[in-house]
Parts: structure tokens; sequence; C-alpha cells
């Protein structure tokens, strides 16, 4: 890790600016259903005119007060740097859950940087807009929740037995892929306690860091939606991992390391 880059410092900066973000997400909500501004991959992958403030003011406010840094955000919000650290950003993970007022979805914002064997997440911060729940990380440092202003570290509870695992999952925007995602579901319920489908990977991932989920299992997510929640639960000791290495929008899978083994060897016979 570059002296000259302090994750401490960054992911200081993440909380400050994902709490202005949060609050004004909040602000912004009307009663009711909110109305969708437009769509994405499929008609029901809806994007809001406040998804798009709220990433807006997330890059304002990060690149105001590191000029030289770059931006990735899930509305587009691109940005080339020449610091080496890379800001990857959810401006709100959940946004089905937002339209329809279901108290799960969340500002995400988590910082990379360049190093010789491509960029790593050194420092993430994730928040429930609904209910203020905060969780961070800084990479060999441990994660932490937040209450008021005292951090409590966060370490993933020894889990059960695979036939008594809580199993969050989520599925993708496209018929095919809901299809396929179905049936390896179908796969896999009848082998864990139960499965739950929160509608925010970055909240899944935090879940798993405090232990109100067992393991998890997830295809098609980008980098903003799983940076910073995947460092949260790495540094909770969690292991998070892709289908043959890495994390990546192939599959993302993450459990306590004494599940771990025999839960991976299961999703990936269930077919995700």
């Amino acid at each position: 890790m570059s002296d000259a880059v302090d994750p401490h410092a960054l992911v200081e900066l993440a909380r400050e600016v994902g709490l202005e973000a949060a609050a004004l997400v909040r602000a912004r909500r009307p009663e009711g259903r909110v109305g969708v501004a437009d769509t994405k991959s499929s008609r029901v992958d809806v994007v809001t005119e406040v998804d798009r403030a709220s990433e807006e003011l997330i890059r304002e406010r990060l690149l105001a007060a590191r000029p030289d840094d770059g931006f990735l955000g899930e509305e587009g919000g691109g940005v080339r740097g020449t610091s080496g650290v890379e800001w990857v950003v959810d401006p709100i993970d959940g946004t089905v859950n937002f339209v329809y007022g279901i108290p799960a979805y969340a500002v995400s914002i988590a910082a990379r940087l360049d190093g010789p064997d491509g960029a790593t997440e050194v420092a993430g911060y994730v928040v429930n807009i609904a209910t203020g729940e905060e969780w961070a990380a800084v990479l060999g440092a441990g994660a932490w929740r937040w209450s008021g202003e005292e951090r409590r570290p966060l370490h993933a509870p020894e889990p059960p037995p695979l036939a008594e695992a809580l199993v969050g999952t989520g599925f993708g925007y496209l018929p095919e892929r809901r299809r396929e995602q179905g049936l390896a579901v179908a796969q896999l319920l009848p082998q864990v306690r139960d499965v739950r489908r929160i509608g925010a990977a970055a909240l899944d991932l935090c879940a798993l860091a405090d232990g109100t989920l067992d393991a998890y299992v997830e295809q098609g997510l980008q980098p903003w939606d799983r940076a910073a929640g995947a460092l949260v639960a790495r540094e909770a000791g969690v292991r998070v991992e892709g289908l043959d290495g890495a994390p990546d929008g192939r599959l993302v899978m993450a459990a306590h390391p004494a599940l771990a083994g025999e839960y991976f060897d299961v999703v990936r016979a269930c077919g995700f």
C-alpha cells in the first residue's frame, strides 16, 4: 500500500460523504411509492432521479476533497484519476426497495488502490439509509459498526452446520438469468435452514460480518454492488470468493471459514 495513501482517512471521508448522501436520499424520498426515471438492463432494473442526485453529490464531494482520484459510479459517473485511488460507488444499493419503501437500501462507497496485481479495495463504508445502521472496514485493520460515534469491532460468529445456515441471495433482472438462478436456489434450499432475499447486496455482505446471515451467494453483481460490503465481510473474517478465484460478475459466494469449504462446494453443485 502506498505510503501516500491513508486508508483510515479514506474511510472517514467515505463516511462523511455517505452520511450526507443518505440524508439527501431520505429528504427527497416522497411518501408512498417513488416514481421511476429510467430503466437499465431490463424494464424491472430501475433508476430514480434520487439515485442520480445521490451519485452526483457523492462524486462532487469526494473529488472536491481528492481531485486527483478516479470515480466509478453505478449511474455512469466515471472519472479517470491520476492518484492511484478510485472510488467505487453505489448511490442507492437496493433501488427497488427504495421505490417500494422497504427499509433496506444503502449508500455504498469503497476506495480501491492500484497495485502491481491490479486494484485492491482498501477502505469501505456502507450505511442503510432507512435505518441509519453503518458498517466500515479498512484493509488489514478490521471491520466495525458505528453506534453513534463509537466503533464496535466486527468478528463474524462461528456458523451453524450447513443444514441450519441462513443464506442470503439475490436475482438478476434479465428473465433468462432469473430462471437459471431460481433453479439453482431450488437445489440449494433443501440443504440449508432457509434463504433470504433482502434486495441489497451491500447489506447482505455486511450482514455476514455481524452474523445476521450465515452465508451468501449471488450472480451478476457489479463492482459497485460488492466492493464496500465485500471488504467489510472479509475484514470481519468471512471468506468471499468467486467461482474459481476472486469474486466477480459471474459469482460471489461468502461464508465463515468454518463453513465456507462445504458451502462453496454445494453452491457449485447447485449450478450457480
